[in-house]
């Protein structure tokens, strides 16, 4: 499966459609904005949601910190506190239910 990073190539069957209501205002711009780029309007417009969205997708995936949030998390996951005595029996009666094998 293709990575939603990865543009399409030439070589690439285009076979699904989209299509979508617009304003002719909005129409009238895209047109400039592709003759202006030398596009058509279909690769413009595609290339354009194409580019939104995978900028879109990757800052979703992204945890982007500051120093002080990048150095309380590592704090965290290195000092964590020991598990609770309820949540060690919970965990037990999990193995249980589940067949795992019991740790020490």
């Amino acid at each position: 499966m293709a990575s939603i990073h990865e543009t399409p190539d030439a070589q690439t069957a285009k076979t699904a459609r989209f299509e979508a209501r617009i304003t002719a205002e909005q129409k009238a711009l895209f047109l400039r904005a592709a003759a202006l780029t030398g596009r058509s309007l279909t690769d413009f417009v595609v290339a354009s949601a194409h580019e939104t969205a995978t900028r879109t997708v990757r800052e979703h995936e992204a945890m982007i910190l500051t120093d002080r949030d990048r150095k309380a998390f590592v704090a965290a996951l290195l000092n964590a506190p020991a598990p609770a005595a309820r949540l060690r029996k919970a965990a037990r009666r999990y193995k249980q239910r589940a067949g795992a094998v019991d740790a020490p």
